[in-house]
């Protein structure tokens, strides 16, 4: 492959790898029990997170290329073992997703081919970990999360156009709410570009060279790629499911995203919401495996040079775990809100990051994108208090 082909490869890949990383079995449970509470003022919510997401991709994808350095690595050059604390929640994130996004897997595996969660759980972790056997494990990667990307698209426009939403409404409604959910903004937020998301399309585009400021103008593209890739998805998703609750139906609380696609479709549904959400569950299990790992990788050299072999462990012990114990289906939206936690950390470490010269060197970060990081790292670290607040039950 020629040079600039890798490198094209490359950032479509981060793209869609930070695309399919946000859109896991979570993601698409939340979207469909957010849109059932708010109706068509679901827009909005979407709305916000789509420019809060753009506004941390930015920050974050330009300081880790122009530094060339993970994002661990320069936590800890901005505040000495605050590397250590990052790599620690990231890490932790990624293996409770891991294990919601295996068994996310295992139930599309038994909605498709009427076998055991568990069975399908395996079945999955065993194709995840085979994308990681040969040596140009990055690449196939790459392939695998446009290809996952594609077909998620596909199958939820066809939805769409089944279940008729009214869109005049939902349009409206995006721009005038009748109603703000913060806790909604938190978790979309914290589920699209939360945790290990945050890193996982720059931490690629590093790996694959692209980096320095030569290249901003590509990791920029690459990364306002991913998060509209991510938004397609949910936008359509939101369409179909408000088609359908807004036609009087209630979806199952057991499993909130498969209903409108029951409704819609009948029994093929069963089939359809089975790729998607394998689909869905399989790229989050590869993109939180291999962003995990990279956070790891400055504990000890050895990391570093058998990585591969980490990150296949890593998906082998989210597949036990979940064969073995299984998950409660409500860690798959606190964990959601706790990546929303997570972010305005990584937000400060980043922006106190782009102006410090013993990592960026003499770029200058842009002032614009700097205030709007910001804005962004306040008003989450707001939502967020107020979240746990009701979670608490002080408000």
């Amino acid at each position: 492959m020629s040079t600039l082909k890798k490198h094209n490869s490359a950032i479509l890949g981060a793209a869609f790898l930070m695309a399919t990383s946000a859109v896991g079995p979570g993601f698409l449970t939340q979207t469909a029990t957010f849109t059932e509470s708010l109706l068509a003022s679901f827009g909005f919510v979407i709305l916000v997170s789509i420019i809060m997401d753009i506004g941390v991709q930015l920050n974050v994808w330009r300081i880790v290329a122009v530094s060339k350095m993970r994002a661990q690595e320069i936590a800890n050059k901005v505040f000495p073992g605050v590397g250590y604390l990052l790599a620690f929640l990231i890490i932790a994130g990624g293996l409770a997703f891991n294990i919601g996004n295996i068994g996310g897997a295992g139930l599309g595996m038994q909605s498709v081919f009427n076998i055991s969660p568990i069975t399908g759980a395996l079945i999955s972790g065993v194709i995840a970990v085979a994308i990681f056997l040969g040596r140009e494990t990055g690449p196939i990667m790459d392939k695998f999360a446009q290809l996952m990307g594609f077909v998620l698209i596909v199958l939820i426009i066809y939805v769409v156009f089944q279940s008729d939403p009214p869109l005049a409404e939902a349009a409206v409604r995006t721009i005038a709410p009748e109603k703000i959910d913060a806790m909604a903004i938190v978790t979309l937020v914290g589920g699209t570009v939360g945790g290990y998301i945050t890193f996982s399309g720059a931490h690629r585009l590093l790996e694959a060279g692209v980096t320095g400021e030569e290249n901003l103008d590509s990791v920029t593209r690459s990364s306002i790629t991913g998060i509209l890739v991510a938004s397609v998805i949910r936008v359509f998703l939101f369409l179909a499911v408000l088609g359908v609750v807004s036609q009087g139906l209630t979806l199952d609380p057991a499993n909130p995203a498969m209903s409108p696609f029951q409704h819609i479709l009948g029994n093929v549904g069963k089939i359809v919401f089975g790729i998607v959400i394998w689909a869905a569950s399989v790229t989050s299990v590869i993109g939180a495996a291999y962003t995990s790992v990279s956070f790891m990788t400055n504990f000890h050299p050895f990391i570093e040079q058998h990585k591969r072999y980490f990150i296949i462990g890593f998906i082998v012990i989210s597949t036990l775990v979940f064969a073995t114990i299984g998950k409660p289906a409500q860690v798959l939206v606190l964990v959601g809100t706790l990546n929303g936690l997570v972010l305005p950390i990584a937000m400060v470490i980043v922006l106190i990051a782009a102006y410090r010269k013993n990592i960026i060197g003499n770029y200058r970060h842009p002032l614009w994108i700097a205030a709007f990081g910001w804005l962004i790292a306040i008003a989450m670290s707001v939502l967020s208090v107020m979240t746990i607040a009701n979670y608490l039950g002080m408000s």
